[in-house]
């Protein structure tokens, strides 16, 4: 038996994402509005179409920056514009790329500690089928 063809559940070993459905599952009314709004927004920023949206966005206000000599206006418009407005959206996907990582490495894990609790289980039942034998020998050893 491997890890890979653990699909049972098992008493003890519980995945994270059914912890993180039972919380949840325990929230209501606005909360879970606001919650549900939030990863809707969340995931639509957090694209590269949005980058590539934004970049255009950040394009169309550039002409009046160059026409600008100021320092002033090139600092503002690099750091409200180019690293919120830009890179914000961007970071996202990255985040959400690790985050897809972890939760493959989560469901490994989670098959893993499946499959070692089923082993360890096995193997105390063995034991003590193992105890049986010994203590039954004994008996008969004993009544010779």
């Amino acid at each position: 038996m491997s890890p890979e063809s653990i699909d049972q559940k098992h008493q003890h070993v519980i995945h994270p994402k059914e912890s993180i459905n039972k919380i949840n599952k325990e929230i209501k009314g606005i909360p879970k509005f606001n919650y549900w709004l939030a990863v809707k927004i969340t995931n639509g920023v957090g694209t590269m179409w949005c980058a590539y949206a934004f970049l255009l966005l950040d394009l169309f206000m550039l002409p009046p920056v160059i026409r600008a000599s100021s320092i002033m206006i090139w600092v503002t418009y690099i750091a409200q514009t180019v690293l919120q407005l830009v890179l914000l959206p961007i970071i996202m996907v990255g985040q959400n790329v690790i985050q897809s990582q972890n939760e493959a490495k989560a469901d490994s894990d989670h098959k893993t500690l499946t499959y070692l609790a089923i082993l360890q289980d096995e193997q105390m039942q063995e034991l003590k089928n193992q105890t049986q034998i010994l203590v039954r020998l004994e008996e008969l050893s004993q009544s010779k």
